[in-house]
């Protein structure tokens, strides 16, 4: 696990202590540090710093400098069920404290968040607020994100983008064999996670697009029967909001998930909540992924109302609404989802469905052929 926190004191210490008794601390383990300039504002000390091995389902004590605040953490477990948090285009208003105290009361042990985290918009204190706003729960799960257009941050001649995201929000790329950041993989039981990058190059040409085909190739859907990838622009999207923004990428890489059978797709940036069937290249298909759009986290642009009449046919659940979702692994071969308004107690489920594998639909199998000749052309 990699604990990332920030120090104004530079000379502090990139440690962490950590132990299964609140206070008795067994191991210790030193890390890295980074900083950075933006425009007229310098950055704390970022510490970034891999503690481990740990033990699956273990609730671990921690501390991080050699003093200061204890935090608690659990770690995810080895075998289903396990059940994911997600929630995108978060920023930091009331609707999205809203949203953090509704996941707070689910029993989940990854967060995982399709982009836009803080919208600070250039502004960077209020990467540090985001911080302070996340911190209780960030500090006790495991978050896995990956970058929104809200991360860019561009600024011609003296920011490349990402500056920001990068330096703070490091996710394990390089564990993944990614050169970039804004993409890698992970694994989690029987799951296999793909975090792709809206926001780079994806084209067949890309170093993203070269990645994913050697990613693909190293999956074992005996080991992880199931396939979730993330990115933030949506492809199935029924919002007149940002509406065909992700054609360019989907006509990419589509192709490569569906030969690889993946089951669920979820995005954000729309801000809204969707929800397909199965589908592939425009249209229904029982060997498609799911996808889902969840960019309803609560960032302060508000929510995007206006949907596309009549409604697609692959369209099966849209509401313009702040909440979040929880996708619970079952099995093997089957998966719960359901998504949960703000406004409601978070136990109440505004839409829910049950997901069968495509493993134990037999897609897979089916599409084995497919999938190698795909991965292996050069």
């Amino acid at each position: 696990m990699r604990i990332t926190w920030i120090t104004d004191d530079k000379s502090a210490a990139s440690v962490v202590e950590y132990g299964t008794s609140s206070g008795r601390y067994e191991s210790v383990a030193q890390g890295e540090s980074t900083s950075y300039d933006y425009m007229f504002y310098s950055s704390g000390k970022i510490h970034h710093t891999v503690i481990g091995p740990l033990e699956h389902d273990t609730v671990y004590f921690y501390r991080c400098g050699g003093d200061g605040q204890e935090f608690q953490l659990k770690t995810p477990p080895a075998q289903f069920p396990v059940t994911f948090a997600v929630a995108g285009d978060l920023g930091q208003t009331g609707w999205t404290k809203s949203t953090l105290d509704h996941i707070d009361q689910c029993k989940y042990d990854v967060h995982l968040l399709p982009g836009d985290l803080s919208y600070a918009n250039y502004v960077q204190r209020k990467w540090d607020t985001f911080g302070e706003l996340v911190q209780p729960l960030a500090s006790a799960r495991p978050w896995m994100v990956t970058e929104g257009n809200h991360e860019k941050e561009i600024i011609p001649f003296i920011s490349s983008g990402f500056e920001s995201y990068n330096a703070r929000w490091k996710m394990p790329y390089e564990e993944s064999g990614s050169s970039s950041n804004l993409y890698y993989s992970f694994e989690v039981a029987g799951i296999h996670l793909i975090m792709l990058g809206s926001y780079t190059d994806y084209d067949e040409y890309s170093d993203q697009y070269r990645w994913l085909k050697a990613d693909l190739l190293k999956v074992d859907r005996k080991k992880t029967p199931w396939l979730v990838v993330l990115f933030h622009v949506p492809w199935y999207n029924s919002n007149k909001a940002h509406q065909g923004e992700g054609d360019h990428m989907m006509a990419a890489m589509e192709p490569l998930l569906y030969a690889a059978s993946v089951d669920i797709a979820i995005a954000g940036h729309v801000h809204a909540y969707e929800r397909s069937k199965r589908v592939n290249n425009g249209r229904p298909d029982p060997c498609g992924a799911v996808h889902i759009t969840i960019g309803d986290g609560g960032n302060g642009e508000g929510l995007a109302r206006k949907y596309l009449n009549p409604q697609p046919e692959w369209s099966e659940f849209r509401e313009a609404s702040f909440g979040h979702g929880e996708l619970k692994m079952v099995n093997s071969t089957h998966a719960f989802w359901s998504w949960h308004r703000n406004d409601d107690d978070e136990p109440v489920r505004s839409d829910q469905v049950w997901i069968n594998s495509l493993v134990s639909s037999g897609c897979v199998a089916e599409k084995g052929h497919e999938l190698r000749k795909i991965l292996l052309e050069p």
